[in-house]
């Protein structure tokens, strides 16, 4: 399993467009690729502008194969003028837990 955290801050004026465009990433992403087994992204409530993104990969195969999708390279070039700093987290899993719908 491949547990990371991205740490992003946007241009506030291009936030509504950036969540757009990660909205459709991860939607596309939760659909297509059997691999991504979870993408949650939420904003700080006094910073909108602060996105984090938690990523749950199968595998460092899975995340890397990813990276090469069609719609993640339509995000990533789509969004890099919105970006104005990405940090990512490398982490080791400790517990992981979620409910069923």
């Amino acid at each position: 399993m491949n547990v990371r955290v991205a740490e992003l801050d946007i241009d506030p004026v291009q936030l509504d467009a950036y969540k757009a465009a990660l909205r459709e990433e991860i939607e596309t992403s939760i659909r297509v690729e059997p691999g991504v087994l979870a993408l949650y992204a939420v904003s700080e409530r006094d910073n909108p502008a602060r996105i984090r993104i938690f990523e749950v990969y199968a595998s460092d195969e899975a995340y890397r194969a990813h990276l090469e999708t069609p719609h993640f390279l339509k995000y990533k070039t789509g969004t890099q003028h919105m970006v104005r700093s990405l940090r990512l987290v490398e982490t080791d899993p400790v517990m992981l837990g979620t409910k069923a719908k």
